[in-house]
């Protein structure tokens, strides 16, 4: 695949003065307050290249991106070409010394975000700057293209909205590793099995518990985070009136708290479709911080059914659709 879009020509649509103005003082008051609270605000070099889900993405994205420039590199572990382009976008990151942030998102994994971009195919490279997204260019490049339009995208950010990048400390990751060196992850199945044991006994605060611990060892372990899902699921409906919660929400379409609580009951009691066309429906009607309230949730609950199955791959195209 020939890349395209390897310009900065719709740059122009993000100058808008308001949104300079906001943006670049957004940037001036994090880098104050990252010296009130020590440091200079300097990060590690590890922090200048990250991997963001969909849960994570306005914390790791859109936030950051009102003090940095970020780079999105949409991948997968299929594709040929994204392995030639990962690795030159993450040296470049390392190289360009926090003028930018590298953030990779895995397209299997967060399928609502590739849609919300309308990619088509992969990979694909766009950059988020105070907040609004431009899309870079598709498909692998030569590094003196791609040089270019990272050169041209951080004077935009610089002369439009103020952001002059991070301040990266380059002895913090060889610190960092020298005084915690990696203690290798498992195995796990003395813990996962006193979760499923709880679990069982009816102690829904053990079993999170539990899982938990595995998490903080294991972040990625998959039947850690399949099994604190659905008991934080049992947990938060334990308590629940169904006959109450039902009505509430029958009577109060537009309360988010009283939909959520009823898609928690419809996906327990295995009306999954209904669950997810519940918070859909909220979030259409909703905005602001009701609105990612419901789909952090509707996240959670595609946790809890799981990824392969088709009804959450429905479910994400419907989301996407709604937000956009």
């Amino acid at each position: 695949m020939q890349p395209r879009n390897m310009s900065m020509s719709g740059v122009v649509d993000l100058a808008a003065v308001k949104a300079a103005q906001e943006a670049k003082a957004k940037a001036e008051q994090a880098r104050a307050e990252a010296v009130r609270h020590g440091g200079g605000g300097a990060v590690s070099p590890a922090s200048l290249v990250i991997d963001v889900d969909e849960a994570g993405f306005e914390r790791d994205v859109l936030q950051r991106s009102t003090e940095v420039p970020v780079v999105i590199d949409f991948w997968a572990e299929w594709c040929q070409p994204c392995k030639q382009l990962g690795p030159l976008l993450e040296r470049l990151a390392l190289e360009y010394n926090g003028r930018f942030v590298l953030a990779k998102v895995d397209v299997d994994a967060n399928q609502m975000l590739m849609q919300q971009f309308g990619i088509q195919g992969i990979p694909a490279v766009f950059a988020v700057v105070a907040g609004q997204a431009l899309p870079l260019f598709q498909g692998a490049a030569p590094e003196e293209q791609i040089r270019g339009t990272l050169d041209q995208l951080i004077q935009v950010s610089e002369e439009r909205f103020g952001l002059t990048g991070l301040t990266v400390d380059a002895d913090a990751q060889g610190g960092e590793a020298a005084a915690a060196p990696p203690v290798p992850a498992g195995p796990y199945d003395a813990l996962l099995e006193a979760a499923v044991q709880a679990l069982d006994a009816g102690d829904l605060g053990g079993a999170v518990q539990a899982y938990k611990n595995v998490l903080a060892d294991d972040p990625g372990n998959t039947e850690a985070k399949l099994g604190l899902a659905q008991a934080e699921l049992l947990k938060r409906v334990q308590d629940l009136d169904p006959q109450q919660v039902r009505k509430d929400a029958a009577d109060k379409p537009g309360d988010v708290t009283a939909q959520i609580a009823a898609a928690d009951l419809d996906l327990v009691g295995g009306h999954v479709e209904d669950a997810f066309g519940r918070l859909i429906d909220t979030v259409q009607r909703t905005a602001g911080d009701d609105r990612d309230a419901v789909r952090l949730r509707l996240l959670e609950l595609f946790e809890v059914v799981g990824s392969d199955d088709p009804r959450v791959a429905t479910a994400r195209r419907a989301l996407a659709r709604a937000l956009f």
